[in-house]
């Protein structure tokens, strides 16, 4: 008997099935999910936000002492500088300001990342550093896409869909020239990372090295090693941090 029809016919099934999985796969993936919503904030922005006001760049990754650091979003403009960090996801949103990790639940499953307030706080400092500002000028902001929704108090910069628009407008005051921003603008077009594949990998090879806590450290400051520690007193007690191996004499921290 000759199999060779039944073989073809099921091979040309098949042959569609592998795609499409790969095809869920990917849609499914952090990194699908993650460049869906900063695409999604960028026809927000496109839509909502003068172009010659709130100058933008997206995806900057900048130099800082312990590698680099990749920001979403950067918005200049008169009225300050405003540091987007975007966040596509669905279910409930639990946290608070000075909560370490937040929790998103979805069904009977949880979740723990990151507290996406802190994580913008490293890039706020690095355009700090960049553009030699002054830190009252800079503004984070977090916008949730995706169709979350939070279920404990957020701050206001703490924002769901075109929300993160009505935050950037609330603030009036001019603090910048128009020719300060124009210089902020190419100061950081060329002390930015290029956009290339390259420096994304080189980005995530350093948030694994900045992970593993047996990868070696070194003080920004001083060179020396870091070395993890944990607090004893205060409000954030038995948090562990990376402290400079020289304490007292440097005093260098930074977060784990």
């Amino acid at each position: 008997m000759d199999f060779s029809p039944m073989i073809a016919q099921v091979w040309g099934v098949v042959s569609w099935l592998i795609p499409l999985a790969m095809l869920a796969g990917l849609i499914k993936s952090p990194w699908f999910k993650g460049h869906v919503g900063e695409l999604l904030v960028r026809l927000f922005a496109h839509w909502q936000l003068d172009k010659q006001t709130y100058r933008r760049l997206h995806n900057v990754t900048l130099n800082t002492p312990d590698g680099t650091t990749q920001i979403d979003h950067v918005f200049i403009s008169p009225y300050g500088i405003f540091v987007l960090e975007t966040k596509n996801m669905s279910g409930w949103i639990f946290g608070s300001e000075k909560q370490a990790q937040w929790m998103q639940q979805i069904f009977k499953r949880r979740f723990k990342f990151q507290n996406p307030l802190r994580q913008n706080y490293k890039h706020l400092k690095a355009l700090e550093t960049t553009l030699g500002v002054n830190f009252a000028h800079l503004h984070s902001v977090v916008s949730f896409v995706g169709g979350s929704t939070f279920k404990t108090p957020m701050p206001a910069n703490v924002t769901q869909g075109i929300g993160f628009i009505r935050y950037i407008k609330s603030f009036q005051q001019p603090v910048f020239s128009e020719d300060e921003v124009s210089v902020m603008l190419h100061a950081l077009q060329t002390g930015r990372r290029a956009p290339t594949l390259a420096t994304q990998r080189e980005h995530v090879q350093n948030l694994k090295r900045r992970s593993d806590p047996t990868a070696e450290r070194q003080c920004p400051k001083c060179g020396s090693a870091l070395v993890i520690r944990t607090r004893k007193t205060g409000a954030n007690v038995g948090q562990q941090f990376w402290g400079c191996s020289t304490f007292p004499k440097c005093k260098t921290m930074q977060s784990l």
